[in-house]
């Protein structure tokens, strides 16, 4: 579809103009004032136009579990998610679509999905969140999150002697799957990505690293992991390799421009010099981190060395939202207090390059989407700037980064195609999602984790609580 934004506010260096955009062909023809007609004419009187923000790091099935997840380390917190873990892929498909709905009403058009996979239906688990993400028209990449160490095995040793249950899958299975979700569901033409996905070093075996980097490779796809988002894994990383986490990455070869790694907490100075070197991409997962007790994570010293920076929401049980602008927000300002000198403050402005071309650099889509630039595909949001919530009338993007805006998603584009108009999602009827997730659900209180039970005891000990 071809179309012409005429009127349209959006930030330049320092200031805004008001401009026209062509849209030819899903992509951005043109931008300047006065333009010629092309296509439907969208009246941009009043509203703001950015490039869509990548929600970087999520796992779309932890939504049934918001709002009741005990408070609790991430060592405890992952026992009691995975006792209770949904085990239909009906309420996969309903939490993928809960989440692409709520990432683009708060101005995302891409999201990473590290997806939680039903055991012995892991392609059927894929098949519904591909089904889900497509039926709305979200760009996507499902990273089905892979393991192949059992859950003991991602807390410390200490001083005493763990034996470890053997995970119920094969490394080597493992990565069968992955090829054949590869071979099936990688469709970037069509908004479809798989990414390589191995959880972290805490859960993951060298073979299992090593197997996916071969992917990849193989593929040209990216790498995602979860990587020292606690003091647990710290201390992990140095039982099992002698050294960081980050430095055994690097010497197996895993870092590089395609990889993407979530929260990031606890790293040396050393250790982020590494990450710009190998020019790989930080997720920052404020809320959880905060949720989690996890720490914050030293975004400043990121971006100071040249590290480029993404935003996530993670999973809607450690957040407990898939509200990005919430998560953009907190990711910038909670900075003000770990560093005295104001002058490297994250700004309004940096924070949307962050949440848009950040976003697409560390899913090697940068020079695809992520910023308005002519030539780049047409993934796009406008804001109401007459909502309450953003008025009265100031800088629009402050407004927008640093205020509580609530409804303001006026319409968003991916691909140049409409997915969301005058604030409604177009493809799926959202009244009927929100029956379908009420219905599948039940008021619940609090409930007892087994697992915790045998572990929360080594696990205070190891960490001296």
């Amino acid at each position: 579809m071809n179309f012409t934004i005429q009127n349209v506010l959006i930030p330049i260096e320092d200031d805004y103009a008001t401009v026209d955009v062509q849209i030819k062909d899903g992509k951005i023809a043109a931008i300047s004032s006065n333009l010629d007609v092309i296509g439907a004419v969208i009246d941009g009187k009043n509203k703001l136009l950015l490039p869509g923000f990548v929600n970087a790091h999520t796992h779309s099935s932890e939504m049934w579990q918001r709002g009741i997840m005990s408070i609790y380390p991430l060592e405890l917190w992952l026992a009691e998610l995975y006792d209770f873990a949904p085990l239909d892929t009906e309420q996969v498909y309903l939490s993928a679509l809960g989440t692409a709905v709520e990432t683009l009403l708060s101005g995302g058009t891409s999201v990473v999905d590290h997806l939680v996979l039903i055991p012995g239906k892991e392609l059927e688990t894929i098949t519904v969140a591909v089904e889900a993400y497509r039926k709305v028209g979200i760009r996507a990449i499902i990273a089905p999150l892979i393991q192949d160490q059992s859950l003991t095995a991602g807390i410390p040793s200490g001083e005493s002697d763990v034996i470890h249950e053997d995970y119920f899958r094969s490394t080597q299975a493992t990565l069968e799957i992955m090829e054949s979700a590869i071979n099936q569901f990688h469709q970037p033409e069509d908004g479809i990505y798989i990414a390589l996905a191995p959880t972290g070093i805490q859960l993951c075996s060298d073979a299992l690293f090593k197997g996916c980097i071969e992917l990849s490779d193989k593929y040209n796809l990216c790498r995602h992991s979860h990587l020292l988002e606690t003091k647990a894994q710290e201390k992990l990383a140095k039982e099992k390799y002698g050294c960081t986490a980050v430095e055994h990455l690097h010497e197996i070869g895993y870092l590089n421009y395609r990889t993407s790694l979530a929260h990031c907490v606890h790293l040396t100075d050393s250790d982020i010099n590494i990450l710009a070197q190998t020019q790989s991409t930080v997720v920052h997962n404020p809320l959880s981190n905060l949720r989690l007790g996890s720490g914050i994570a030293p975004i400043l010293k990121y971006r100071q060395v040249g590290v480029n920076v993404s935003f996530g929401c993670d999973g809607a049980s450690s957040n407990d939202s898939q509200d990005l602008l919430e998560a953009i927000k907190i990711g910038s300002i909670l900075h003000n207090v770990t560093d005295l000198d104001y002058q490297h403050w994250i700004t309004p402005r940096e924070s949307i390059e962050m949440a848009s071309l950040g976003g697409a650099k560390g899913l090697n889509l940068g020079e695809e989407i992520g910023s308005l630039t002519v030539g780049k595909k047409a993934d796009l949001v406008m804001y109401d700037l007459t909502s309450l919530s953003l008025l009265p009338r100031t800088d629009p993007v402050g407004l927008l980064v640093l205020g509580r805006p609530t409804n303001v998603v006026d319409s968003v584009w991916v691909n140049g195609k409409l997915i969301v108009g005058n604030g409604n999602v177009k493809n799926i009827d959202v009244d009927s999602l929100r029956q379908e997730l009420f219905k599948h659900s039940q008021w619940q209180t609090k409930r007892k984790s087994k697992t915790v039970k045998e572990i929360e005891t080594h696990y205070r000990g190891v960490m001296e609580l």
